[in-house]
């Protein structure tokens, strides 16, 4: 049986509203919304085009809120900020661990699985610490 538009996003803003109440944050109606964009799939959003999408789409909300709630998502896991040229900030829907290639040309960003890539070395962390993570960005441009 096929659900309805409004059912569909019914049972989507649904599971993100559990999700946010599962990672510790309250689910308030402009946190549901961004989260019910941001989660519907694996992507890499930046702060702007999720302002852009929910205003197109009726909702009342400010940049600040955009924001304060993406960071509030970070900071509780629930999705992964990237930082990749330098000129604004990226949000990662997928949190697991994973790399990304990095379109020059249209700024897309895609995934790149952690078996895809071979790291035949890494530098010793100085003493007293150890390595939490690497973060790995490849550029791509055209062939010339």
């Amino acid at each position: 049986m096929e659900l309805s538009a409004p059912s569909a996003a019914a049972s989507a803003s649904q599971r993100c509203e559990g999700r946010l109440s599962d990672c510790g944050i309250r689910p308030t109606a402009q946190r549901v919304r961004i989260a019910t964009l941001l989660l519907s799939a694996p992507q890499h959003l930046s702060a702007e085009q999720i302002l852009a999408s929910l205003r197109a789409a009726g909702a009342r909300v400010s940049k600040a809120t955009v924001y304060n709630t993406l960071n509030l998502f970070a900071a509780h896991g629930l999705i992964r900020q990237l930082s990749v040229d330098g000129s604004r900030a990226w949000f990662d829907s997928n949190v697991e661990p994973h790399y990304h290639f990095h379109d020059l040309e249209s700024g897309a960003l895609i995934d790149v699985p952690v078996p895809a890539v071979a790291f035949s070395s890494l530098p010793v962390p100085p003493p007293g610490t150890e390595v939490a993570g690497i973060d790995l960005v490849i550029r791509l441009r055209k062939k010339m």
